[in-house]
């Protein structure tokens, strides 16, 4: 594995000389995605039908694909099920010797790059040429793809012009983009015309017909087929589906997921060998060969390459649901830094990549990319067949971390100080951020000793190099009384049950509880200027900082613990309260995967997000004056220092944003007069401890820097709803940056 670093020059050098490309096209993807699909008045159905599609395939798998290759044999054509790569290498080499070819036309296949078919195929003297434009510039400047869509995106329209002189020298270069693509359309026709074999990936088959679905935006998979005798389809077995009706929603969805159109510009179905006469590309007179077209031969390769020992997965099986379409990429904000040639493996790249690479290549190619998925589940929504990424990122990293884990003498301190459910030897940096729960606490206690020793010059330099925690991040200050031990000194509850409109049990996250007090402070003012009995109960940390290194069973243990003591407060009716967004995603979204069914159920359908759950009290009655209104300022001896301007800039937190519940900061600021400004910008960078580690910090800054553009010289009061993004703005802009709650909170 690289060292941190090297990852962070690398990660450097890619923002610097590619990032900017990437950013723009990535980003243009999304906001198309949001557009073309905000068009479809049944988008979610769509989703959900195409979700069941993948599972009914994946699930029969073994006998639609028996069913496949009776039908393409009964239409004249040949299946081929090959092991692995170099099967699939070998019977394609077979084919093409038979034909004697000695050039290959090939159309965009992400299967064919996973093979390494071009290599294959050129140790035999074949020439291979790339048909895809965009292929084809990679294929010339001899560079990976860095998307599995638009492979070329990190290239710019002037690289690309001055790779065509250096590689063609012509007499009048091309330069604007129709120039560009013009004098390629020219010198790929002339490539196909000498072709031999043609070569297409499928995007789907019907295993009914052997009908093939091709999704292209070039045109250029018909011509491979249509200008040779021979056509031979490589595809991974998850390709298949049971008819040709089960095409339908994934015409829907796959260009307005991927680039943001409604329909790509050609979708082609073919049922092999195609019945049209083959081009005689040399003849004066008719261009068109005599005869129906009774000699094309085609092949389909299907490739298993690990997809069957995944679908036995249960924990990987999902990737095979993916489609390709690269939304998951297009709204990652740590793709849209650095592109595929960072976040990506040996083939495919993006979020989904992870399950890709572990399950085709092995975790050890998985573990040079997997720390770059944060969690932030922004992809989740984006995905048209709806595959939880972050989950199968999470999975793949616990699997890697048990892998490495080594013993070492230190583990002993490690089970005293931090007890986790981890092996011993696992990488330190990973155990401390896994235990942060553990380690607020104590710091909380210790306080302000350990906030004066963790900033000190000599301690940041030990953690930078033993733990990885880079020295130019401010870390958080602890409090020095707990909210918790806070709320108990006030006397507890100022609404009582009797009096009170319903009851919550805020839920004190590790951040409220031991680090940002006052925005618990501001969350028992507000509901209880709303009539509400609130209690602060002693809880333990709901699993998000292990869950994020990948450290699973710490995450188990954590969730079932939260699970059984709210069960008390779950029974009596009360309803839990949450903060920080990342810890009601967890109840919300994580704990499905932690507990079983009939607790997790119970607890997502009882917790709510604090600006949510204000929301909830206003629309039914709940009365805003009694919260705070603009330019009110706090009492005498407060803590808390109140900012009078009306004007609100607010960030919601990504994992906000998924689940639902990030437009309601905006909607109670506005009922109380607040004049509120939301952020375009989807993502921080900070991702809890991911904007704190020393190979990722410049990262983490780059991904941030949208959100500086639009916030930094704002004369707005900066709201953020998550603890990581209220740092992350803090670094950008200069802070202090608040909790919503903060601003409506009743003076003390």
């Amino acid at each position: 594995m690289s060292s941190d670093v090297d990852r962070a020059a690398r990660l450097r050098e890619l923002m610097t000389t590619e990032g900017d490309a990437v950013a723009e096209n990535t980003r243009g993807f999304n906001a198309g995605r949001y557009e073309s699909t905000g068009r479809l008045d049944d988008y979610e159905a769509l989703k959900a039908e195409a979700r069941s599609i993948k599972e009914d395939a994946i699930e029969r798998l073994p006998e639609l694909v028996d069913r496949l290759t009776e039908q393409v044999e009964a239409n004249g054509g040949t299946v081929y099920l090959a092991d692995d790569a170099a099967d699939a290498n070998r019977y394609v080499r077979e084919v093409v010797d038979e034909r004697d070819a000695d050039r290959v036309a090939k159309s965009k296949s992400m299967t064919s790059e996973e093979l390494e078919v071009n290599e294959a195929l050129a140790s035999d003297g074949v020439d291979v040429v790339e048909t895809d434009l965009g292929e084809w510039v990679l294929q010339l400047a001899e560079e990976a793809p860095s998307h599995i869509v638009a492979p070329a995106i990190h290239k710019s329209r002037e690289a690309i012009a001055e790779l065509f002189a250096e590689r063609f020298d012509p007499d009048d270069p091309p330069e604007t983009a129709e120039e560009l693509t013009m004098f390629a359309r020219e010198r790929l026709g002339e490539l196909i015309e000498d072709a031999d074999v043609g070569m297409t990936g499928a995007n789907f088959i019907a295993a009914d017909s052997g009908t093939m679905l091709l999704v292209t935006s070039e045109g250029n998979a018909r011509k491979t087929v249509t200008a040779t005798d021979t056509h031979v389809a490589v595809a991974g077995v998850e390709k298949v589906v049971p008819t040709v009706e089960e095409f339908s929603p994934f015409v829907e969805l796959i260009g307005r997921s991927g680039t943001g159109q409604d329909v790509t510009s050609y979708i082609s179905t073919l049922t092999p060998p195609v019945d049209s006469p083959v081009p005689k590309f040399d003849s004066d007179g008719n261009s068109l060969a005599d005869g129906s077209g009774d000699d094309r031969e085609f092949h389909l390769v299907l490739v298993d390459n690990g997809r069957m020992a995944m679908r036995e997965d249960d924990e990987l099986k999902e990737t095979l649901y993916c489609i390709r379409c690269s939304a998951c990429a297009n709204s990652c904000g740590n793709f849209q830094s650095v592109g595929g040639h960072a976040f990506g493996g040996e083939t495919y790249s993006g979020g989904i990549a992870t399950g890709w690479e572990a399950g085709v290549e092995g975790l050890d190619v998985a573990a040079e990319f997997n720390d770059l998925c944060t969690g932030c589940s922004r992809c989740v929504p984006a995905c048209p067949v709806g595959i939880d990424i972050p989950w199968i990122n999470t999975v793949v990293r616990d699997r890697i971390n048990r892998g490495e884990a080594e013993s070492s003498q230190l583990d002993w301190a490690f089970e005293e100080l931090v007890p986790d459910e981890e092996p011993g030897g696992l990488d330190l940096g990973t155990r401390l951020v896994g235990n942060y729960a553990t380690l607020a606490e104590w710091g909380s206690r210790t306080a302000p000793i350990a906030n004066r020793l963790a900033n000190a010059g000599p301690v940041r330099a030990v953690l930078e190099r033993v733990a990885g925690i880079d020295r130019r991040r401010e870390l958080p200050a602890f409090a020095d009384e707990s909210f918790v031990d806070w709320f108990d000194a006030r006397g507890g509850p100022a609404v009582s049950a009797a009096a009170a409109t319903r009851e919550a049990v805020v839920y004190p996250d590790t951040a409220t509880n031991y680090v940002d007090v006052d925005r618990g402070k501001a969350t028992v003012r507000a509901l209880e200027s709303l009539g509400v009995h609130v209690r602060v109960p002693d809880l333990p940390g709901s699993g998000r900082p292990p869950l994020s290194q990948g450290m699973v069973s710490t995450a188990e243990s954590a969730a079932e613990n939260v699970s059984s003591a709210l069960s008390s407060h779950l029974d009596a009716g009360r309803d839990v309260v949450v903060i920080e967004p990342s810890d009601l995603a967890m109840f919300r979204r994580e704990y499905g995967r932690l507990l079983d069914p009939d607790a997790h159920e119970r607890l997502a359908e009882a917790s709510y997000d604090v600006m949510e759950y204000l929301f909830g009290l206003l629309e039914n009655g709940g009365d805003p004056d009694a919260l705070r209104l603009p330019g009110t300022a706090d009492g005498p001896g407060s803590s808390e220092t109140a900012d009078t301007r009306s004007g609100v800039a607010y960030h919601p937190h990504c994992q906000a944003r998924t689940i639902g519940v990030g437009e309601h900061a905006t909607a109670v600021l506005e009922r109380v007069g607040y004049d509120v400004r939301v952020s375009d910008t989807e993502c921080c960078g900070m991702a809890g401890s991911f904007g704190y580690k020393a190979d990722y910090y410049e990262l983490s800054m780059d991904v941030g820097e949208p959100l500086r553009e639009e916030f930094g010289e704002s004369d707005r009061v900066v709201v953020a709803s998550g603890t990581s993004c209220g740092e992350q703005l803090d670094a950008l802009c200069g802070g202090p940056t608040r909790h919503p709650v903060e601003l409506v909170a009743p003076p003390k």
